[in-house]
């Protein structure tokens, strides 16, 4: 099992509390109180059942009441978890109240006359991760998880909270702990007749470590497009209907429609979810030989959002020329980076059968693309539920561990993948001098940085920076 790493921490005996559900109006409102004076404040304000006579993980119902003018502010249930069986490791008490607003600060404040403190955003994981009752990484989990806007993106981040990533780098660290004690054995008994591992076990060893990191790392330009969403950059020539398929796919008026070219200027981008996985589409300007400085601006903007995208929407239509598909296509796969699928997508494809005549074939050359033109018309909205669907295969074929098994290890936080990115380096250092008979003492100096940078992630090793970095994308409450 992994030790998880506790840190100590200023102020850790103040009781906090606050609103953990989110801001606003709802049927119920829970505010938390963590600390080792959190029963004993908790029973000042509550007429019922006496908290500090109930045990843990046990429901009460009763009247929170203001001591100074036995005023009572709301009927209420408060739930008892007994340290250390807590989230945050400490006594917890959480009052479940009717959702109003003012009915939520008040209870604020009357904890706060009572002893409390207002607790910091991020406080009560941080709590959590300083109790040992979570790593590093699991806490960073929890703030993806509350994020998570669809299936895709809620599977990766359990899967990080339960601790899946972790027990994978805790694999990792206890293989690297063999290789650094194995070479220090060998400095020790430099002098003697004996040998406790040969350089060729030990340059396995570290191979297969590289492997796995390398396969974490490189899983990071999927978790991130899973947590942000799949980028889709909507691209073709002026007026082919780009921003209605963007309303379309929306389902709702986000672009300016009109049948002047060059309306859109700039990139709009907005999120939806197709079946459990969060699509980030981008409608671009209409890519043309212009003159207007302004238009121009947004067509570079279209081409820069061609490299970020994972899939390119290639809007044609009917009356797209063979020429103009030839050379649009060959300048779009100059551009694509490796991995990005292009889909070809026939609009306004009710022109075919009342305008017969101007029926193209939609691509001239079978190299210009690997999928066949899809045929929609966005205004109409027909063909669209099949657009979806076809988005939907081409992201699950290229990140199939996101929609097929919920506890894949996907790294979807930008400080993980460049500790992997420096634990690799290290590594590769390691393989390097065990290949070229390096001394085991500068060998296992390039171990221990390894351990360092997978340690960070785990908050094994830290810094009071880091921590106050991470725990600030929580919100107050949790």
């Amino acid at each position: 099992m992994t030790h998880k790493p506790t840190l100590a921490m200023t102020n850790n005996d103040d009781t906090i509390c606050a609103i953990s559900t989110p801001a606003g109006i709802g049927g119920i409102a829970v505010a938390r109180i963590s600390g080792p004076d959190a029963v004993r404040i908790a029973d000042t304000v509550w007429h019922g059942k006496t908290l500090s006579d109930a045990i843990s993980h046990t429901a009460h119902l009763g009247n929170i009441v203001d001591p100074q003018n036995n005023e009572t502010l709301d009927q209420a249930v408060a739930t008892i978890f007994r340290a250390p069986r807590s989230f945050t490791g400490d006594d917890v008490v959480e009052f479940s109240v009717h959702g109003s607003i003012w009915i939520q600060t008040e209870l604020i404040n009357l904890l706060i006359r009572q002893g409390c403190r207002p607790a910091e955003p991020g406080e009560f994981t941080m709590r959590a991760f300083a109790s040992g009752k979570m790593d590093l990484a699991e806490a960073e989990a929890v703030a993806d998880v509350i994020a998570s806007t669809s299936r895709a993106s809620h599977r990766v981040a359990m899967s990080q909270m339960r601790g899946h990533f972790s027990s994978q780098l805790g694999h990792l660290r206890d293989q690297l702990l063999e290789l650094a004690s194995l070479l220090e054995l060998e400095l020790d008994f430099s002098e003697e007749d004996v040998e406790f591992a040969d350089r060729r076990q030990l340059l396995d060893l570290s191979q297969t470590t590289l492997q796995t990191v390398e396969r974490l790392a490189e899983s990071f330009s999927t978790g991130d497009a899973i947590r942000r969403g799949i980028p889709v950059a909507i691209i073709g020539e002026p007026n082919v209907g780009k921003s209605t398929i963007l309303n379309a796919l929306l389902g709702d008026n986000r672009a300016i429609v009109s049948d002047i070219p060059g309306t859109t200027r700039d990139t709009i981008e907005d999120t939806t979810d197709i079946n459990g996985m969060t699509f980030r589409f981008i409608d671009t300007a209409g890519l043309r030989q212009t003159t207007d400085q302004i238009e121009n601006l947004g067509i570079e903007r279209a081409w820069e959002k061609t490299t970020q995208a994972k899939i390119i929407l290639w809007v044609i239509t009917p009356q797209s020329t063979p020429s103009y598909l030839r050379s649009f296509h060959k300048e779009l796969t100059s551009k694509c980076t490796t991995g990005t699928t292009i889909l070809p997508v026939l609009n306004k494809s009710d022109l075919l059968a009342t305008q017969p005549q101007k029926q193209t074939t939609p691509l001239p050359d079978q190299d210009l693309a690997t999928i066949p033109p899809l045929p929609i018309s966005a205004l109409n909205n027909q063909g669209i539920d099949n657009l979806k669907n076809e988005l939907h295969h081409i992201a699950t074929a290229s990140i199939p561990h996101a929609a097929d098994t919920p506890d894949a290890v996907i790294v979807t936080n930008a400080r993980h993948y460049s500790s992997l990115l420096s634990a690799a380096t290290s590594l590769r250092l390691v393989i390097d001098g065990l290949t070229t008979n390096l001394p085991g003492d500068l060998v296992a100096q390039d171990v221990r940085e390894t351990l360092h940078h997978l340690s960070t992630i785990t908050g094994t090793i830290t810094t009071p920076d880091i921590l106050a970095t991470i725990f600030s994308r929580f919100c107050i409450g949790k």
